[in-house]
């Protein structure tokens, strides 16, 4: 089995993650997420993935695989089949954000989402320099980025309150460390577990 990478939030999802629960991860890329799932918390599931490269991984892997476009939906899946559908560091390249996350709650009981937070302080500095973000969690520039829908903490929250999304958990980090003051200002990466409102 080739080596998979562990990125920061793995450990938070995982925490989340109940012991043998049944998981959809959504852009799975190489199928990391779901290697680190199975392995930590014998979770069993799904990859969704586009892209040809990242299917062979996952075939290697030994990481179950669907090849589909999330665009299209996820009609494919019965609602309810899964305990948790997971967006791991995709949401900003989605163009259907309400659909993707009302799909996501269709199919799973919760939902999780990581997404780098446009709203860190060297990101409005580059701004305010007059150049679009680059960083380690914004790795593209303007003319070749997958990512459309950059958003902040506070606009994720925004948005699920608009949506009658119930958020659960809220971890905000920089570099691996959980962030706790000024979170939209100081952390780079956010994660959130949800579930549909009341």
């Amino acid at each position: 089995m080739n080596r998979l990478a562990v990125r920061h939030d793995f450990e938070t999802i995982g925490n989340w993650v109940a012991e043998g629960a049944k998981v959809l991860d959504l852009g799975c890329g190489d199928g990391s997420l779901l290697a680190y799932l199975a392995r930590n918390r014998s979770a069993k599931g799904y990859g969704v993935e586009i892209d040809d490269a990242n299917i062979l991984q996952c075939i290697r892997n030994s990481v179950n695989v669907i090849q589909s476009d999330l665009e299209s939906g996820l009609s494919g899946f019965e609602s309810g089949s899964f305990d948790y559908v997971i967006l791991s560091q995709t949401l900003q390249a989605m163009k259907n954000t309400e659909s993707i996350i009302k799909e996501m709650l269709r199919v799973g009981r919760e939902g999780i989402v990581t997404f780098p937070n446009f709203g860190y302080w060297q990101n409005r500095l580059q701004i305010l320099k007059g150049h679009m973000p680059v960083s380690s969690n914004l790795p593209y520039e303007w003319y070749d980025s997958p990512n459309i829908r950059l958003c902040t903490t506070k606009d994720f929250e925004n948005f699920c309150s608009n949506q009658g999304v119930a958020i659960l958990e809220r971890i905000v980090m920089n570099n691996g460390r959980v962030v706790s003051f000024f979170p939209n200002l100081f952390g780079t990466l956010a994660v959130f577990r949800f579930t549909r409102g009341g």
